[in-house]
């Protein structure tokens, strides 16, 4: 099926939800979208719940090599969508073509990296104790350790990323490799994208004979569907994109249940940018050409657009700003993803500019069309910064703040008091490694990913990825919403103490499963 029907898809059946109606909108018209989509509510949690609790024992035993099939299987039935999945995404986003194409490979190629992780084996991080029955003084039990499924896991799909963090994105994809069923609540914004991805999931259930409630789709608001998903009972995890009120929203409810889970909530990030005197000397117009860049790529909405810049006042920053004025006045306008993201950019960058401590140094190019996003870019001192958190708060879209710093001192000082980031950038020449050398430390304590005279939009897909951050960028920043190690979020360990070998499970019966590491003997490790 290639069209959206407006209709939920519960643990295979088609439902259509008896709640208020949505209708997905055009943001380059503000037209509205056929079909209409119905919210869920208590039923439909609880059908949806119900139906993954029971299909949680059959799924977590699938032999990795089927478990990775079933994801592989969702990859090509999401490119088996064709351009119908991606014409509708448009429509529903404003997003370019070629951006949703791109998005779409990330999508399933992130699903296959998954299935590759399955297949190796190593997810299960399987650990053998060998016994030590003549140890003195007393002997050692034979001690064996593997990961294994939390449970059922709530997704929240993103605004801003239809495919990639949405109902088959990089969440789903780590729960479903760690073994956990999955309930997606579907982003209102795009609800017919969502659907026919969710088709490509349930279908691939259906041609493995998989249990029907390893996937849902709901769609509901959040009060009414959203935290009764995350407080049933039966969902042990929760994954959220999103906004920092709705993260913190989501992650009150699950801390009030009478079992608090975990929950995974990427939330606010302002990616700061820090420019050394050296590679500001060197290169400030080349610096602001790629900075104007990365501010208006996707209009802003990516999670990474560097919405601070943090540098030493002097001739050089104001070369720099010379061409990051001229290009921003350039810059021309963008959709955006809906009609309330406009407004909310919109007002944030007004509240920004009428702050006494900040100056409008340039905005981009007006526009008739509605939703659209006029880049801007703003300044102030340091001092000012400091002072005032709000000053510090993201404004989703191209809008970034410059803070104008005394010396290198003031410039950690800046770094040391930002709330967490997922990316710190600092750009430095070869002359700037000392300042740089003490920089980082700084850095590695306020963001999850740290880079060296690049930018931070375009998160690569891999094995080393870290896509997370201290709080407020993520509510959890041991872990990482991109990249592998995704897979560790969902999986909790689980010691076997002198179990039978009958009895033990496979991965860690013989010790042959991939990735199992035999303890060395105390004795040998001492010598």
């Amino acid at each position: 099926m290639t069209r959206p029907t407006g209709q939920m898809l519960i643990a295979g059946a088609d439902v259509f939800g008896t709640g208020e109606k949505i209708r997905a909108v055009d943001p380059s018209t503000g037209a509205e979208l056929e079909p209409a989509f119905g919210h869920g509510g208590a039923d439909e949690v609880d059908r949806a719940c119900t139906a993954a609790r029971a299909a949680f024992a059959d799924y977590r035993a699938l032999p990795d090599a089927k478990r990775a099939e079933f994801l592989e299987r969702i990859a090509d039935r999401i490119e088996s969508l064709g351009d119908a999945l991606i014409e509708r995404a448009h429509r529903e986003t404003g997003l370019p073509v070629a951006r949703l194409t791109g998005e779409r490979a990330r999508t399933t190629g992130q699903l296959r990296l998954f299935a590759e992780v399955v297949r190796a084996g190593s997810w299960s991080r399987a650990r053998i104790d060998p016994a030590q029955p003549d140890r003195k003084p007393l002997p050692r039990s034979d001690i064996r350790r593997r990961q294994i499924p939390l449970g059922p896991v709530a997704v929240f799909g993103a605004s801003n990323f239809p495919l990639a963090f949405s109902v088959a994105g990089g969440d789903t994809a780590a729960a479903l490799a760690a073994g956990c069923p999955v309930v997606v609540k579907a982003h209102d914004a795009h609800p017919g994208t969502s659907e026919l991805v969710a088709r490509a999931v349930t279908g691939a259930v259906a041609d493995l004979g998989l249990p029907p409630g390893t996937f849902s789709l709901l769609f509901g608001s959040g009060p009414e569907l959203g935290i009764r998903l995350v407080t049933d009972p039966r969902i042990q995890a929760v994954g959220f994109t999103g906004s920092r009120s709705g993260g913190l929203a989501i992650a009150a409810a699950a801390q009030a249940r009478p079992q608090p889970i975990p929950v995974y909530a990427e939330m606010s990030s302002t990616n700061p940018v820090f420019l050394l005197p050296g590679a500001l000397a060197e290169r400030a117009a080349e610096i602001a050409d790629g900075f104007v860049t990365s501010l208006a790529l996707g209009a802003g909405q990516f999670c990474t657009n560097p919405g601070l810049v943090i540098a030493v006042d002097g001739p050089d920053l104001r070369t720099f700003l010379e061409s990051a004025v001229a290009a921003v006045a350039d810059n021309r306008p963008s959709t955006m993803l809906t009609p309330a993201i406009a407004r909310a950019y919109a007002d944030g960058v007004a509240r920004l500019s009428a702050h006494a401590a900040v100056e409008v140094l340039a905005r981009g190019a007006e526009s008739d069309l509605p939703n659209t996003c006029r880049a801007a870019l703003l300044a102030t001192d340091a001092d000012s910064f400091a002072s005032d958190t709000e000053l510090q708060q993201e404004v989703f879209g191209a809008c970034s703040l410059v803070v104008r710093c005394r010396d290198a001192d003031q410039v950690r000082a800046v770094a040391e008091g930002l709330e967490g980031q997922l990316t710190a950038t600092v750009h430095a020449a070869e002359a700037d490694h000392a300042e740089a050398a003490e920089l980082l430390p700084v850095l590695e304590l306020t963001a999850g990913r740290i880079l060296f005279n690049g930018w931070p939009t375009g998160v690569e897909v891999g094995h080393a990825m870290v896509h997370g951050g201290p709080f407020p960028a993520t509510s959890d920043s041991r872990t990482t919403s991109v990249g592998t190690l995704a897979i560790e979020r969902f999986l909790r360990p689980v010691a076997y103490q002198d179990v039978p070998a009958s009895l033990l499970p496979g991965a860690i019966a013989d010790g042959s499963c991939p990735g199992a590491v035999p303890i060395p003997d105390p004795a040998r490790r001492n010598a």
